[in-house]
């Protein structure tokens, strides 16, 4: 599979729902590189230098690991082949856990590396089938639609405040911008998939508390503000639908696009959690600590419903933030594992099911458990 960021027009035709997406939600209901154009300094600036971010004159495609990429051999066989074909498309890029956290920093970044070793043991992702990794990091213009050029300079060459790093909550390293970037492609491969076949997956992603000129809670580039502005602009789309299940409201993403008539944003969280000052969502729904499965599920059916009625989506971006279940260290409600697995259903059964493409990313889950974390984070897949 070979697909450009970017350039190139939006599939033509009709979408159609392949069998695999509908298999899908039949099953739940049970280094850094290709700046097209990026920082002005990027030659200059040695971080950029040692991850390779220097600008080129082309737009690199993304890749995976299928095979199927390039000039091929020309058979009929690799002709027919789209992604859906093997499998669920997932989305994985080895600087996902790259960053090296202090001793008993609260952010797990190692578990998206467990969240893949554990999808290859259960042979839900298997290389060269539906694997993908990006090929490509975001550019400056791609970046800039949804951050201020100048907040997007200064983390990518290290120059944020001391009072910078308090927000954002992680400490700046060169694997930390290689991370982040491949984060926000990650995204964007993700929404390419789903629009060629209806559903796909990302292991990363969900940094909805970046806003336009800082980083918070643990979020730097908001990769959904990001892909949804991204696919409207080369015109793949026209109305995009920003589903946020995490236990905590996306208040970086409701104020990056706010101003955006094709982007609608559904946050469902905990009213008495991160963050202390909300921002508005086109649809707002504050639930109270302790809820528990039933009424989490009511209530967001009806929210998700509604929101598409409203908007009518021709694609969901789907944060499926696990930091819902009650055993979730930053959580706020009584989730179960029976809980997630309805959620999950919920969400692709009600858009799948009336033919709307969904890229879900895996969303905020907080366990010094990795293990249990990840099997959390894998009852999407």
């Amino acid at each position: 599979f070979d697909t450009t960021l970017g350039s190139g027009a939006p599939p033509q035709g009709e979408w159609g729902m392949s069998a695999l997406t509908v298999a899908c939600a039949s099953r739940l209901l049970r280094s850094a590189a290709g700046l097209r154009s990026p920082i002005e300094h990027a030659r200059a600036n040695p971080v950029a230098r040692a991850l390779g971010l220097s600008p080129s004159d082309g737009e690199a495609a993304f890749s995976s690991t299928s095979g199927h990429e390039g000039e091929g051999d020309g058979s009929s066989e690799c002709a027919r082949k789209r992604p859906g074909d093997d499998g669920l498309p997932i989305v994985y890029h080895p600087a996902y856990s790259k960053p090296v956290m202090p001793e008993g920093h609260r952010f797990p970044m190692p578990v998206f590396r467990e969240i893949y070793r554990r999808l290859l043991r259960d042979g839900v992702a298997v290389p060269g089938k539906n694997l993908f990794q990006p090929a490509r990091m975001p550019s400056l213009e791609e970046l800039t639609a949804v951050h201020d050029e100048e907040y997007v300079n200064k983390f990518m060459m290290g120059a944020m405040s001391d009072d910078d790093l308090r927000r954002m909550g992680l400490p700046w390293t060169e694997d930390l911008v290689e991370r982040t970037l491949s984060e926000v492609s990650g995204t964007m491969l993700c929404a390419d998939l789903a629009l060629t076949c209806g559903l796909a997956v990302n292991t990363a992603g969900g940094t909805h508390h970046a806003h336009r000129s800082h980083a918070s809670g643990y979020c730097i580039f908001n990769d959904l503000a990001v892909t949804a502005k991204r696919v409207i602009a080369r015109g793949a789309v026209e109305r995009v639908l920003i589903v946020d299940l995490d236990v905590h409201q996306g208040d970086g993403t409701a104020s990056t696009t706010a101003a955006d008539p094709g982007i609608y944003t559904l946050s469902v969280h905990c009213e008495d959690n991160f963050p202390a000052k909300k921002s508005t969502s086109s649809r707002d729904v504050a639930l109270p600590t302790g809820t528990e499965d039933d009424v989490y599920i009511k209530t967001t059916e009806a929210a998700l419903r509604e929101s598409i009625e409203e908007h009518g989506p021709q694609l969901v971006l789907y944060d499926a933030g696990v930091d819902v279940h009650g055993a979730d260290d930053l959580g706020g409600f009584n989730l179960t594992d029976e809980g997630l697995i309805r959620r999950e259903a919920l969400v692709l059964d009600t858009c799948v099911g009336r033919g709307i493409p969904v890229a879900a990313v895996v969303g905020g889950g907080y366990d010094k458990d990795l293990e249990a974390l990840a099997r959390r984070h894998c009852i999407l897949q």
